[in-house]
């Protein structure tokens, strides 16, 4: 179908819905680099207005990726709740936006539509909120999961301790998680990066971060992130596994490029969920997203990155995770060139993860070779937390030395939740204030050599005295 939009003499023509989409994105370098984006300010301008006059119903009608050749698209049309989806039915792209801003709209309503709402619509509507817009609506969308402790509270940041190391050096890895602790970060996960895919090598750092948990008795889970596949092998040997993680894209052609299919995906939740670990929760799935991975598989069928990043939402939603993060910059400037490109689509994502019913969290990230610097980091993860984000990461000094990136330190979750006076994970935060790493205040104590971590510190992992 050709949709058109007239402003003053000029009739600008976009070929079918995900052109329309494509169009009125805000500029990004992803969307240049596929060959999709608005070429003028007008053509965008004019995109938005049409978009916000499309029926809501058109969504379910006119697919922008075909049904017979994509699974994710299958999971969309086949799960989609229509009773949910019947409160809203009626309204427009435009009106939907002014309905998600009135007072009326409260949590209770958007967990209710939440499983009418597709990616489409998601995305759509986002293309015409400003950053106030969705950091506005997004704070109203609660998604509360659990494991071993509860992520998700309102008035609560979580944190991912992520203590990478590039060789795996079990001391190494050990004294990053004890640092990490001792800034009161690792609510949400205990989550390595392994240097290498080798099952023994991964059995290890299961082993390990496994003891120490036990050690400490930490109220927190534990992840891998291998390939989805190594970690099916690895609790067929036995390892304490915790969280399934994997990375997932928008597209059945890009999860392909990842070695994945929604099967493999079911049979990994099946496996995590029969070894029963969690203590007040089930949700034992984990995944990570970002834009421009699609395009990177050359898997977008001239679809932009955003609308992409949301279908993902649709993946993750299915599988009920008990986290997901976008890796907001990861990828480069090919796909997000600058700051404010990245900020962007930080609280899109955001918001379209929250709008669908998933536990969005954010690396608020950037490469060496971004336009892009930590005071746009800070300006990024200042406005998620407002925003209501699930979680972010905790990596030694915000530099990570095995991916070789630019993220968030243990020092910045502080700071989020000193000045926005956001909490940990309850239980979690219990831990803390009984180990007097955190008074009853909040705030982190000072580190002594009679500390109580630090004296039941396992010494083989250390090598301590």
């Amino acid at each position: 179908m050709i949709y058109r939009y007239s402003i003053d003499s000029h009739t600008y023509q976009f070929e079918d819905l995900k052109a329309v989409l494509a169009k009125a994105t805000p500029a990004r370098s992803g969307d240049y680099l596929a060959g999709v984006a608005a070429e003028t300010y007008a053509e965008r301008m004019a995109a938005r207005m049409c978009l916000a006059e499309i029926p809501l119903k058109t969504f379910l009608e006119d697919l922008i990726i075909p049904y017979e050749s994509d699974e994710v698209t299958r999971l969309i049309v086949d799960t989609h709740n229509q009773q949910a989806f019947a409160e809203i039915s009626h309204l427009t792209v435009g009106d939907f936006r002014d309905w998600l801003l009135t007072d009326a709209v409260d949590t209770a309503t958007l967990t209710r539509v939440a499983p009418g709402i597709t990616p489409e619509m998601a995305a759509a509507v986002s293309k015409l909120m400003r950053n106030q817009d969705l950091i506005l609506v997004a704070k109203k969308c609660q998604v509360i999961t659990a494991f071993r402790n509860t992520i998700g509270l309102p008035g609560h940041i979580s944190t991912r301790l992520q203590p990478n190391h590039p060789t795996d050096d079990p001391r190494g890895i050990a004294a990053s998680i004890v640092d990490g602790l001792l800034y009161g970060s690792g609510d949400a996960v205990i989550g390595i990066n392994p240097a290498t895919d080798s099952i023994p090598a991964l059995m290890d750092l299961y082993f390990l971060v496994d003891e120490i948990i036990n050690q400490y008795q930490i109220p927190t889970q534990s992840c891998i992130l291998t390939h989805v596949t190594n970690q099916i092998q690895v609790i067929e040997k036995g390892a304490p596994v915790d969280l399934v993680f994997q990375s997932i894209a928008g597209t059945e052609k890009a999860n392909k490029s990842f070695g994945i299919d929604l099967a493999v995906l079911a049979e990994a939740q099946s496996a995590a969920l029969s070894l029963n670990r969690g203590t007040v929760g089930n949700n034992v799935m984990y995944f990570e997203t970002g834009q421009g991975s699609v395009l990177s598989a050359n898997a977008n069928f001239g679809v932009d990155q955003q609308t992409c990043e949301a279908r993902a939402y649709a993946v993750a939603r299915h599988f009920s995770p008990l986290l997901s993060n976008t890796v907001v910059g990861f990828i480069g400037p090919e796909y997000l060139y600058d700051g404010k490109q990245i900020i962007r689509a930080g609280l899109e994502d955001h918001f379209c993860g929250k709008l669908l019913g998933v536990p969005l969290g954010c690396d608020v990230c950037y490469t060496n070779h971004a336009e892009a610097d930590q005071d746009d980091m800070d300006t990024l993860m200042t406005l998620l937390a407002n925003a209501g984000l699930t979680f972010i990461m905790g990596i030694p000094g915000a530099d990570d030395i095995m991916l070789n990136y630019q993220t968030t330190s243990f020092h910045d979750a502080l700071y989020l939740r000193k000045v926005l006076g956001l909490r940990a994970a309850p239980e979690f935060e219990k831990w803390l204030k009984q180990m007097h790493i955190m008074d009853e205040k909040g705030n982190v104590q000072p580190v002594t050599q009679a500390h109580r971590l630090l004296q039941n510190m396992p010494k083989h992992l250390l090598n301590a005295s």
